[in-house]
C-alpha cells in the first residue's frame, strides 16, 4: 500500500474520532457548560424584563395621550365660560387621571381657583397680596417634573439592558472559549472538529445578548423621543393656559 494513501486513511481515522457537534440550541444548550447557562438565563431574565417594560411604557403613553387629548378638548369650553371649578374637578375624574396634561393643568387650575379665593377672602394669618401667575408658575412646574419623571420611568432599565446585555453574553463567550481551549489540552484532540465545535457553543451566548440588547436600544430611543415629544406637548399646553390667565377679563 503505498504511502499516500496510508496518509489518507490515517487523516479519515483521525476526523472519525473527532466529535461531531449538532449546531441546532437544543444540542447545544445540552453541551453547555454550568457557567454558560447561568449567563443565558440571565439574559433570559433581562430580555423578559426589557419586554415587559416596553409592553407596560406603550399602554401608559397610550392611554395618557388620549385622555390628555379628550382633557384638551373639554378645557377649550370650560375656560371660555369661566368654569374653572368644573374644571379642575373634571381633571381629577377617573377617565382623565392618567392623561398628562390633567395632572399638570389640572393642578395649574387649582392653584389658580384657590388663589383667586384667597385674593378675596382675608384670613386671620394674612400676609397681603401676592402675584397669583406667579404661583401658578410654580404649581405648573412641580407637577410638570413629577409627570415627566413618571413617564420616564423605567427607561432606565431599558437602558441598562441595551448596554450591558452584549457585555453580558461576552463573558459567557471568553468563559466557553477557556473551557473548550481547557479540555482540548485535557484530550490532546486539537483538530479543526473540536475547536469549531467548542467556539460555535461559546459565541451563542454573544449572539444572544445581541438579540437582547438590539430591542432594548430600539425602544428606549423611541420611548426617549416619546417622551420628549410629551414634554413639549405639556409646555406649549401649559404656556397657553398662562397667557389665558394673564389676559382673563380684558378685551
Amino acid at each position: 500500500m503505498s504511502l499516500p494513501v496510508i496518509d489518507a486513511i490515517q487523516q479519515l481515522m483521525l476526523q472519525a474520532n473527532e466529535p461531531v457537534m449538532s449546531f441546532d440550541l437544543v444540542n447545544m444548550w445540552r453541551t453547555m457548560g454550568p457557567f454558560a447557562k447561568f449567563i443565558a438565563m440571565v439574559l433570559a431574565v433581562m430580555s423578559v424584563w426589557s419586554l415587559g417594560v416596553a409592553v407596560e411604557r406603550l399602554m401608559t403613553y397610550g392611554r395618557a395621550t388620549k385622555a390628555s387629548r379628550k382633557y384638551a378638548a373639554d378645557l377649550a369650553q370650560l375656560l371660555p365660560a369661566g368654569k374653572i371649578k368644573d374644571a379642575v374637578e373634571l381633571a381629577k375624574s377617573k377617565p382623565f387621571a392618567r392623561g398628562y396634561l390633567p395632572k399638570v393643568l389640572g393642578l395649574a387650575l387649582d392653584e389658580y381657583h384657590r388663589g383667586m379665593e384667597a385674593l378675596q377672602n382675608k384670613g386671620p394669618r394674612d400676609v397681603g397680596d401676592f402675584d397669583i401667575v406667579a404661583a401658578v408658575n410654580r404649581a405648573i412646574d412641580r407637577s410638570q417634573l413629577r409627570t415627566i419623571n413618571e413617564l420616564r420611568r423605567g427607561l432606565g432599565s431599558l437602558a441598562t439592558i441595551g448596554s450591558t446585555a452584549p457585555f453580558v453574553g461576552l463573558l459567557g463567550t471568553v468563559a466557553g472559549i477557556i473551557t473548550a481551549f481547557q479540555a482540548m489540552a485535557a484530550t490532546g484532540s486539537g483538530g479543526l472538529g473540536s475547536v469549531s465545535a467548542g467556539i460555535a457553543e461559546a459565541l451563542v451566548t454573544t449572539a444572544f445578548g445581541l438579540l437582547v440588547a438590539i430591542p432594548a436600544v430600539m425602544f428606549f430611543n423611541y420611548f426617549t423621543n416619546r417622551v420628549e415629544e410629551i414634554q413639549v406637548d405639556v409646555t406649549d399646553s401649559a404656556n397657553e393656559l398662562m397667557d389665558f390667565f394673564i389676559k382673563e377679563g380684558r378685551s
